[in-house]
């Protein structure tokens, strides 16, 4: 009985649908098309990709120690920082170790779980690959010039969902360099910045950080038209031939290392080579060493403070306080 009912019941639904041959409307309504997810932003980083971001990152690591205070300013959330002798802000001391800034411990970074990395260009581009395959946002940043800081603060105000404080820091900032501009005499200054490093010495043009002070005080970089070397574009090879015939009126020296040993062997390098001394910089007593916290890594929201400093070594008597 129970199967005679059943195969009516099945007798009676396949009439209903037409046993396989023209197809009926149906009442039932089609299925939403799939709900796109919505994007926290999509941003395009200094090697020019594409990067899109679901949610706000909460656990941000970064590779450089210059990003921690501009970063900070707007609200970003660091978990991981490398190792730096000369740019380490007090909060974020106790934070986890990555490695040192030109060698990162990828192991060590994973273990800080981040949800986003910020990956300092020209040095740590090797992460990426690892970074992508375990599925973790890496925005590639370069803070050297200023308008890279200004650049990169939007960058960062953009991952806090603040936007408004980049705003307000980079008024304050511009505000500030404009005022130790204005006090500059405007007289043609002609300017070399050495690098010298364990390795040796190398000649810095516009992009480094010296290089972008120097035409943001109006003066002129010796070096400016000089062929960069291949694995760095902000530097070119050092030639004391080549120093010797652009004679610039000012040296200044930026450093990597121990900043006082570069500093006497470099003196003694100069006190023994009368190549040296018939240069009008050393002749007249115009070679200047920089400090490292502002000129080795990028000074960030210090920016205004580099210039000053650069200014105020050349012209003490307008920056007395």
């Amino acid at each position: 009985m129970i199967k005679k009912f059943f195969t009516a019941i099945c007798a009676g639904v396949l009439l209903i649908s037409g046993c396989g041959g023209e197809k009926q409307q149906s009442d039932v309504a089609p299925a939403p098309a799939e709900v796109r997810q919505e994007v926290f932003a999509t941003i395009t980083d200094d090697a020019g990709r594409n990067v899109t971001l679901n949610t706000r990152p909460e656990r941000i690591v970064v590779t450089s120690a210059g990003f921690l205070e501009p970063l900070h300013a707007v609200g970003g959330e660091v978990v991981g920082r490398p190792d730096s002798k000369n740019q380490m802000p007090a909060w974020a001391k106790d934070l986890p170790s990555v490695g040192a800034v030109y060698q990162i411990d990828t192991e060590r970074l994973l273990a800080c779980v981040p949800d986003l990395v910020i990956v300092n260009k020209g040095m740590n581009e090797k992460l990426l690959p690892v970074l992508d395959e375990n599925k973790i946002p890496a925005l590639v940043v370069e803070m050297k010039t200023y308008d890279d800081v200004k650049r990169g603060l939007k960058t960062f105000a953009t991952l806090s969902g603040n936007p408004e404080a980049a705003g307000m820091l980079i008024r304050k900032m511009d505000d500030d360099i404009a005022a130790v501009v204005d006090k500059v005499p405007k007289q043609p200054l002609r300017v070399a910045v050495l690098h010298s490093t364990a390795q040796g010495l190398t000649v810095q043009l516009d992009g480094s950080i010296a290089g972008s002070i120097i035409k943001m005080l109006g003066w002129q970089n010796v070096a400016a038209d000089m062929t960069p070397l291949a694995k760095n574009p902000d530097a070119a090879p050092y030639s004391m031939e080549t120093l010797a015939e652009q004679n610039p009126d000012v040296i200044f020296v930026t450093s990597m290392g121990d900043a006082d040993e570069i500093k006497s062997k470099m003196i003694q390098a100069i006190e023994s080579n009368e190549a040296w001394l018939a240069i009008g910089a050393v002749k007249n007593n115009r070679l200047y060493f920089l400090p490292q916290d502002l000129f080795l890594l990028s000074p960030g929201l210090r920016y205004p403070d580099a210039v000053k400093i650069m200014a105020t070594l050349i012209y003490p008597d307008k920056f007395k306080e």
